[in-house]
């Protein structure tokens, strides 16, 4: 075997393993990417809620076994487990949906109000870089997890998002309720109503 030949045949061993390392990590992964990159100046400039502890009730299975970045200080979390324990109002978004610039306001008006319950806000299919700068000039600080900028996050496929944005309601018994009326919040009257139907 000349040198040549040896040294195309070690090319081709090392690709292929490298192809099984990176296939092998990716199947069957329900982590939400983590979001890269140096967000230090725009995690700060967005002084976002801490996303809400672990909580002893029953996590929400729909969501079992999927990681995700807190969106405001970067630490990894357990999605089912910061969502337990509701009533919670969880609302999905991206930096780039028109309609979610009018309803994130409303939601942190809501959040806001006396007897509301908890918000916490989902952003996906977007950088976390926009999504901070946008939660920033919005003037939102809602507790928000990072779903990674592919149309197809796992928490977006689990809870099976027709489009966005879209809210949905997790009970205190761990079932999660897709509000569809109405599919856009413009009064905080609508999240209460919604929340109520739930209750």
């Amino acid at each position: 075997m000349t040198t040549v030949t040896k040294w195309a045949l070690g090319v081709a061993v090392l690709v292929v393993a490298v192809l099984v390392a990176v296939l092998t990590t990716r199947g069957g992964s329900k982590d939400a990417p983590a979001a890269t990159g140096d967000l230090t100046a725009a995690r700060a400039a967005a002084a976002l809620q801490a996303c809400p502890p672990a909580a002893s009730g029953p996590a929400v299975g729909q969501l079992s076994g999927i990681q995700a970045d807190c969106l405001g200080d970067g630490s990894r979390v357990a999605v089912s487990k910061i969502l337990a324990g509701g009533p919670t109002l969880v609302n999905v978004w991206a930096s780039w949906c028109v309609p979610c610039r009018t309803e994130l306001p409303v939601l942190q008006r809501y959040a806001a109000e006396p007897g509301a319950v908890r918000v916490v806000g989902v952003q996906t299919a977007s950088p976390a870089a926009d999504g901070l700068g946008l939660l920033h000039d919005l003037g939102v600080h809602l507790p928000s997890v990072y779903d990674g900028n592919d149309q197809a996050g796992p928490i977006r496929t689990a809870l099976k998002v027709p489009s966005l944005p879209a809210s949905y309601v997790v009970t205190p018994d761990g079932q999660v309720h897709f509000i569809s009326n109405p599919r856009t919040f413009d009064s905080t009257d609508q999240v209460r109503a919604a929340v109520k139907d739930y209750s």
